[in-house]
């Protein structure tokens, strides 16, 4: 049994279809990549797994359960977790303090709290900017910042939206790194990304959407091979 499965998912937004039909599984343990241009339907298909949006029709299951339409903290408790395209701490908060309040979905105290948090921080390896507010972090600090908020739910399923987005190349190897040690951690990855040389370099399996519908599946270099992925990327001409 697949450990995520999204089936015949569809999202109206009035009368435009921003999701049409995507269905995949993901099984336990795996790094799942989805890729496709912009406005393709990437982040609506996080949000209706999280709970942001409830889908028009389909099915979402995780772990033997159908989630579809619950609200975003339930699908958190139950061990889904997710990062945002935009990231947004609190910005006059200090880095603990921000992973201190998602600890929260999980700990009943704030000695629980703050103890998860500090051991998610070094997990995540912002020990050194612990006490720095979140406002002051450069970009490349968001983004690991907004990792570890999502990392402090202790989720079994992380999903990350573009976490990559306006790193250096040193940045992207180290997002790469910690990527890795999140599954080797025993977390199912699915990851939205642009940034071709990280979800090739890391996904086990890519799945491909472009229009709001499914146009390929299959190994980094099945799906970088298929001529309607490189239409979508790089038009008629290159396909």
């Amino acid at each position: 049994m697949a450990y995520l499965k999204v089936e015949n998912l569809v999202k109206y937004f009035g009368g435009l279809a921003a999701v049409n039909g995507v269905s995949f599984e993901v099984q336990k343990g795996e790094i799942f990549g989805i890729i496709g241009p912009n406005g393709c339907g990437k982040t609506t298909t996080f949000n209706m797994i999280s709970g942001v949006f409830p889908p028009t029709s389909g099915k979402v299951v995780f772990s033997g359960r159908e989630i579809q339409g619950m609200k975003p903290h339930k699908v958190c408790h139950l061990g889904v977790g997710r990062t945002f395209q935009v990231v947004k701490p609190l910005g006059r908060m200090s880095v603990l303090d921000n992973v201190i309040a998602a600890a929260f979905s999980r700990a009943s105290s704030i000695r629980e709290a703050r103890a998860a948090a500090l051991s998610t921080i070094e997990f995540c390896g912002l020990t050194a900017v612990k006490d720095v507010l979140a406002k002051s972090l450069p970009i490349a600090g968001r983004k690991r910042l907004e990792i570890t908020r999502a990392m402090a739910t202790q989720p079994e399923l992380l999903l990350l939206d573009e976490t990559a987005a306006g790193l250096n190349p040193t940045e992207l190897l180290e997002a790469i790194e910690l990527i890795r040690k999140i599954r080797e951690n025993g977390v199912t990855v699915v990851i939205i990304e642009h940034i071709m040389h990280l979800i090739m370099t890391i996904s086990d399996r890519i799945h491909a959407i472009n229009f709001g519908q499914t146009i390929a599946e299959g190994t980094p270099a099945e799906v970088a091979a298929n001529p309607q992925v490189i239409e979508a990327y790089l038009g008629k001409d290159y396909a």
